[in-house]
């Protein structure tokens, strides 16, 4: 007679159910793609990217967190930030671009799936207690965002992606190589709010919650634009030799 197997608890499998979320959101954006609905290809992959930083943080919470569940996530990262947004460009602006189109692609996905690979193997090391968390490279949705910048900036006015689209097949190469390189990047971890600034972090995420809604272009565009500069600012502390 088979032993009846354990139960296991619904709080259990929620942080790897909100991963599901997202590669199917992710796994949708593609096929928004293949329908030339790049609207809401970018849309879905901004979904992707709230329900991967969701998951975590659930998982943290209810002590929930699994080896698992980390795979997944990290398979789950790789459709949604590195093969989505690659297909999403390619088709929007570099599909005309007699193949150089296509090996940017394939740099910025291969990149992806090098530093995601990296991460799996790296994400329990201790780091020194002088040192702040961090990242090393631009971490996957990161990447994503700066990836989809030129085509938010198009949806905003500005034609520069489909008017020069060699340009912009080497800047999304470029955010390739940054996911790989040594640069340490912030991480939210490191975040700390004081206590009496808490009720206006909470204004600001409804403010975001409320542009996301009637302004999202804009919204996307701020918000990559500003993760532009911290990367750049990153790559001047690398470059200068300072730590994290």
């Amino acid at each position: 007679m088979a032993r009846r197997q354990d139960s296991v608890p619904l709080r259990q499998l929620l942080p790897n159910l909100v991963t599901i979320i997202g590669l199917c959101a992710g796994l949708t954006s593609i096929r928004s793609i293949l329908l030339g609905q790049y609207d809401m290809a970018v849309i879905l992959i901004a979904i992707a990217a709230v329900m991967d930083a969701l998951d975590g943080l659930i998982a943290r919470r209810l002590a929930a967190a699994s080896t698992f569940g980390a795979e997944i996530d990290s398979l789950s990262d790789f459709l949604c930030f590195g093969v989505a947004p690659g297909l999403l460009v390619y088709q929007f602006a570099l599909a005309d671009v007699h193949g150089m189109g296509w090996v940017f692609v394939l740099v910025y996905t291969v990149c992806a799936c090098l530093r995601l690979a990296r991460f799996n193997i790296t994400r329990d090391a201790i780091l020194p207690e002088t040192t702040r968390p961090h990242f090393v490279g631009v971490p996957a949705p990161g990447a994503a965002l700066l990836a989809l910048l030129p085509v938010i900036l198009f949806k905003l006015g500005f034609p520069i992606v489909r008017d020069a689209p060699i340009l912009c097949g080497l800047y999304i190469g470029l955010i390739g190589v940054l996911m790989v390189s040594p640069i340490a990047t912030p991480s939210s971890k490191a975040i700390k709010v004081p206590r009496d600034a808490a009720v206006w972090v909470l204004i600001g995420v409804a403010v975001i919650a409320g542009l996301a809604v009637t302004r999202f272009w804009l919204l996307t565009a701020v918000l990559g634009g500003a993760y532009l500069l911290v990367i750049c600012w990153s790559v001047w502390r690398h470059l200068r030799g300072l730590r994290p």
